[in-house]
């Protein structure tokens, strides 16, 4: 059953990029507090990944930041080194945190994953945007399909922010 509105976000572990090098970071310790918009690709370098949702992600980051977002964060089932040259090469490193999902353990915990071992990619999560308040869910909007981006873009949560204000 896929997470909802209202429902608290699942403990699970994600990887980040330290000062130092990779460290594990808990659901709990990143959201407890914040406000986050928080989003997820299928995959880094993939096309409408790479080419749009995250550019656009990286492209409101201000506006967001107006907005009372203490947190951008992106999520996927890639490993932490992936996400980090991603995040460099997207213009996102420094703005958008990139938290690796790499064993898909947090998409499968939302009940947004997906098998995508017909295109050779196993399991990925869905893309999907959500405002997270203290761990709990406020927003979410879920793609149909994996090419889709306009429900999770970062002009639509922000159009929703602005009416919840």
């Amino acid at each position: 059953m896929a997470i909802k509105v209202g429902d608290k976000l699942p403990e699970a572990a994600f990887m980040v990029m330290t000062a130092d090098g990779p460290a594990r970071k808990m659901t709990g310790e990143l959201f407890a507090g914040k406000k986050v918009a928080l989003f997820a690709v299928p995959g880094a370098y993939t096309p409408t990944c790479q080419q749009q949702h995250v550019p656009g992600f990286v492209a409101r980051v201000d506006e967001l930041k107006g907005k009372g977002i203490d947190v951008i964060a992106c999520t996927a089932v890639n490993d932490i080194f992936v996400l980090t040259q991603f995040a460099k090469d997207t213009g996102a490193a420094g703005k958008i945190l990139m938290l690796a999902d790499g064993n898909g353990e947090f998409a499968k915990k939302l009940g947004l994953d997906f098998d995508g071992s017909g295109f050779g990619l196993g399991v990925r999560s869905k893309r999907y945007a959500m405002l997270v308040e203290d761990g709990v869910v406020k927003v979410l909007n879920v793609e149909d399909s994996p090419p889709e981006h306009d429900k999770s873009s970062a002009a639509t949560l922000c159009s929703i922010i602005d009416r919840l204000l």
